[in-house]
């Protein structure tokens, strides 16, 4: 008994590397790697903030697509699925949101920026 105690407890306290591929099909990007797959001509960036937010600044070339519109997935249906999708937001949380929608849609290549907007003016 003692020895199953002994290995759940080592178990439990082993660091796990974080993945790379997040449970709902899509990856997190830091903003060097979000940068490189920018290059690509072939993909598509989304900054899903409200107007009010991208008015304030976005990245250059996005297309903006509000997470908080009525629409959204509806909007989101009428995406190309064969393109590559780097998605963003102020902070990562409703562009991790919106990836993991999109993957759930069927979309296999979407990405997206952790820390969203503001680890971008930070580089």
């Amino acid at each position: 008994m003692s020895a199953l105690l002994l290995t759940f407890l080592t178990a439990s306290c082993q660091p796990t590397a974080a993945p790379a591929t997040e449970a709902g099909g899509y990856e997190n990007l830091t903003v060097a790697q979000f940068k490189e797959k920018m290059d690509s001509p072939e993909v598509v960036v989304l900054d899903v903030r409200t107007p009010a937010e991208t008015a304030a600044g976005k990245i250059a070339g996005a297309q903006e697509l509000d997470f908080k519109a009525p629409n959204f997935q509806e909007a989101v249906g009428q995406l190309d699925k064969d393109k590559t999708y780097l998605v963003y937001c102020r902070s990562g949380g409703r562009s991790s949101a919106a990836a993991s929608m999109m993957t759930e849609m069927g979309f296999t290549k979407v990405y997206n920026l952790t820390g969203g907007y503001l680890a971008w003016e930070k580089e």
